[in-house]
């Protein structure tokens, strides 16, 4: 089975299709990244994947839009839905410190997710939306990103792209659940 997800390699879309797979006994399982919800609906449509998995909502960032948008051009069924306890790291290029950082990129989702940590410890770097967590996490090991830029992103990508975690679960709430869409 092929499973079509809303993120990059080590993206918590990622993560929601191992946890899918897993719950459901699946075990000739391909992960697809296809990084945006419109891309996974598009795969979906054309049978290029046999399930597509992407965010709708979280119990803080709300509504994900990107979402909402790409599932308005699409006809599917959705096979089930489910959530996922998510946790924000501060990932950083090996050895940057806290001292070096002008600006922090993500999923506009993972910022909203974070907005309070941002205004009370980021006060003065320049904020900026990246087309997903784990996109930016690799653009940042890979140099896309300059050294000065610190990423929001699951700890999977810290280890898959071998970044630092400056700060571990910056969300803003303890309990930060996203629910996610298994399409069909």
């Amino acid at each position: 089975m092929r499973i079509g997800v809303m993120g990059a390699k080590g993206s918590f879309s990622e993560q929601a299709g191992e946890q899918y797979a897993l719950k459901n006994g699946l075990n000739d399982v391909v992960i697809v990244p296809l990084v945006s919800a419109e891309n996974v609906l598009s795969a979906l449509k054309n049978k290029d994947i046999d399930r597509g998995i992407f965010p709708i909502e979280n119990s803080n960032g709300g509504i994900v839009i990107e979402a909402v948008h790409a599932m308005a051009k699409y006809t599917f069924e959705i096979e089930t839905m489910f959530e996922l306890d998510v946790h924000h790291m501060l990932l950083v290029k090996a050895g940057v410190t806290a001292s070096h950082i002008t600006s922090v990129t993500s999923h506009d989702q993972a910022l909203k997710q974070c907005r309070m940590y941002l205004k009370r410890v980021w006060p003065d770097a320049d904020i900026t939306p990246y087309a997903d967590t784990a996109k930016a996490a690799a653009d940042l090991a890979n140099g896309t990103l300059p050294d000065t830029t610190a990423v929001i992103a699951a700890r999977r990508a810290a280890d898959m792209y071998h970044l630092d975690i400056l700060e571990e679960s910056i969300q803003d709430l303890k309990f930060n659940y996203t629910t996610f869409v298994v399409a069909k």
